[in-house]
């Protein structure tokens, strides 16, 4: 049995603006494993985002309970979350947010130079298959290469989990495939447990494990008992 990495217990979200409440997540209970590749599935609103916030430590629930391993995340103050986002927790976003005056090796470095056991910045993308590609700015790559420097940073310091919010939101099929294939590379040769949020129902045929969310719920859990390619996809 797989070892469990995220628990969670009744977490409930909601968010008020003067008098309205909004419920993200209305009583969420999920488990993920060690080393699986995971697939957030569900409607803009459906609470996705939301609980990858509350599981990387990015945000707090309103109640309920939320553990990575025996650490219970909702009981950390925030200097304490602000530890364990940074030696456990490696983030990919739809938008690259990489540093326009730096090459995709110096974007790298900001998280190798104050990571515990970083690997080099060349390896880190050298991993995403971008080795030739080192020396160049953001503005002379693609977007799916840009993508796959921010994969590149998020792995660059080891982290145990890598959650990955609309990472080919921004992309074309072309380029989304290639970016899909480097999260799967990273699964695969690190062994990352990987946490993927999409509206793409199709990249769930390369899950381990689909969550459907509905309505602030988790709506079905499903395991694949066989997985295709990235590059099968239907986009």
């Amino acid at each position: 049995m797989a070892e469990c990495i995220f628990h969670t217990e009744d977490i409930t979200k909601v968010y008020r603006t003067g008098e309205v409440e909004v419920h993200a997540l209305r009583g969420v209970n999920i488990e993920l494993f060690a080393n699986e590749f995971t697939v957030l599935l569900g409607a803009s609103g459906s609470g996705k985002s939301t609980l990858l916030n509350i599981l990387g430590g990015l945000d707090s629930a309103t109640s309920g309970r939320a553990w990575f391993k025996k650490l219970e995340l909702t009981a950390m103050r925030d200097r304490e979350l602000t530890r364990y986002r940074r030696d456990h927790v490696g983030f990919v976003f739809q938008f690259y947010n990489l540093v326009p005056s730096l090459t995709a090796r110096e974007n790298v470095s900001l998280v190798t130079e104050v990571a515990k056991n970083p690997m080099p910045p060349e390896e880190a993308l050298e991993r995403v298959g971008l080795d030739h590609r080192m020396d160049h700015f953001p503005a002379e790559m693609s977007g799916g290469e840009q993508q796959r420097v921010a994969i590149a940073r998020a792995i660059a310091k080891r982290p145990e989990v890598l959650l990955c919010d609309e990472p080919t939101g921004a992309l074309d099929s072309k380029t989304g495939v290639q970016v899909l294939e480097a999260l799967e590379k990273i699964n695969d040769d690190l062994g990352t447990t990987t946490v993927v949020i999409t509206h793409n129902a199709g990249i769930q045929k390369m899950a381990h494990r689909v969550l459907f969310f509905a309505d602030g719920t988790i709506a079905d859990v499903v395991v694949n008992d066989t997985r295709i390619e990235p590059r099968d996809i239907e986009w």
